[in-house]
């Protein structure tokens, strides 16, 4: 049986090594961290008494990918969400409150009903959404879409600025209409959002290394990369922190780690080299009966606020205006808004702020030219992460895709039939 080697057990080195370990090869799987999971995963807060996630994230029904991967490892109940794309918002400075609702195809009436369309906007403003569509991969979403008005204060402010995790009139308008593409331009049904549930490592993390070691991968984690040993046009070594493992003529090498510890690694690799922050907040507070799963909210410091049965969380993206502030004080602006959109009391609750101050790549045109392929100049080296050039921001859907990339292009790789 061949071997591979995986370094890095975030999402996409996860999705790298089933595609592999279901391939044939004889997987083994490496982390510096104690914990699978990278970015998503999920640990006991010893301050709320909760097992929380490191960061709130929703998917979309139309994230195939995602559907894919879940099923494969077993998974694929684990997504929780309505059975119709409803995103409610609530603008906690006027207090006014509204849904958005797509119908299920792709022919978008929805428009034309007041009720299911931002309050002030018009049909005829959404058609400019299309211009996304053909956005070239130069072009800022200020290139492509008027920036003030009802439909951007009310709603594209906020998708956008958490579907890139960049200040929305500066993102790329390419990769966001990669998104509307795969989303919204194909109807509510496509649109539905979904939860992990119970958790993040539940249901993307646990079940992917259950399913991998019942089919005889090795999966060593706290196990830090140091360096990688080089023969020519291949990958020859692997230094870690543990020892040097060697790796033979033939055996694929996929290096599924942050974008800053490859460029560390492969002397010349160009990397997106700036990155945004998020800022997720979780509140000791059981969800009001009936509270919707997630609202959207304008005019706040939060941008979701999500209910779970235990607790109610908060995410803002691009946040990095936030790391500065005293973690008290932003605790209790979050709270604020939590306390609006669910109507509960302004007393702080117990509360944890969980940041990732490089939680994405900046989606900018820029920083986007700068993403890798997931093949390189080495025969035998692979690289996967939401920051290589997946066509997607950096969401889960692209995370899970490139580790599929990386994967299938080392399998060619044994066939003979390698192309980018």
């Amino acid at each position: 049986m061949r071997r591979a080697h995986v370094v890095g057990a975030g999402l996409a080195g996860l999705s790298a090594a089933v595609a592999l370990t279901e391939a044939g090869f004889a997987v083994t799987l490496s982390d510096a961290a104690r914990q699978a999971g990278g970015r998503c995963r999920s640990y006991r807060d010893p301050q709320l008494g909760l097992v929380i996630d490191n960061g709130n994230h929703l998917v979309l029904s139309g994230n195939h990918t995602v559907r894919d991967y879940l099923a494969k490892i077993g998974a694929g109940d684990r997504l929780a969400g309505p059975g119709e794309a409803r995103f409610p918002y609530m603008d906690v400075v006027s207090g006014r409150r509204w849904e958005l609702r797509p119908n299920s195809g792709p022919l978008p009436w929805w428009i034309l009903a007041g009720n299911r369309r931002v309050p002030g906007t018009k049909p005829g403003d959404y058609l400019a959404l299309a211009k996304l569509l053909k956005a070239r991969p130069d072009q800022r979403i200020r290139d492509v879409l008027p920036t003030e008005g009802p439909l951007w204060e009310g709603f594209l402010v906020n998708f956008l600025v958490s579907a890139l995790n960049t200040p929305a009139a500066e993102g790329s308008a390419a990769l966001v209409g990669a998104v509307v593409r795969e989303t919204l331009a194909k109807g509510g049904a496509a649109c539905l959002p979904l939860v992990a549930e119970p958790t993040l490592a539940a249901a993307f993390v646990e079940p992917a290394l259950a399913w991998l070691e019942a089919r005889g991968a090795t999966i060593r984690l706290g196990r830090r990369l140091r360096a990688v040993g080089w023969d020519e046009r291949r990958v020859a070594a692997l230094d870690f922190a543990d020892g040097r493992e060697d790796v033979a003529p033939g055996e694929p090498v996929i290096l599924a780690v942050p974008a800053w510890v490859a460029a560390d690694l492969i002397a010349g690799l160009t990397v997106p080299d700036q990155h945004n922050a998020i800022v997720n907040a979780h509140f000791l507070h059981p969800a009001p009966q009936g509270a919707a799963p997630i609202t959207g909210v304008i005019g706040g410091t939060a941008e979701w606020v999500f209910a779970f049965p235990d607790r109610l969380s908060t995410t803002t993206s691009a946040g990095d205006h936030l790391l500065d502030e005293d973690r008290e004080a932003l605790a209790a602006r979050l709270w604020a808004d939590v306390a609006k959109v669910h109507d509960l009391s302004a007393s702080l609750p117990r509360w944890q702020l969980v940041v990732e101050k490089r939680a994405t790549f900046a989606a900018t045109p820029k920083q986007d030219r700068r993403r890798p392929c997931a093949q390189t100049k080495w025969d035998n080296l692979f690289l996967a992460g939401d920051w290589t050039k997946t066509g997607l921001p950096a969401t889960i859907e692209g995370a899970l895709r490139s580790g599929w990339t990386a994967a299938a292009l080392a399998h060619r790789m044994e066939t003979g039939t390698v192309a980018c």
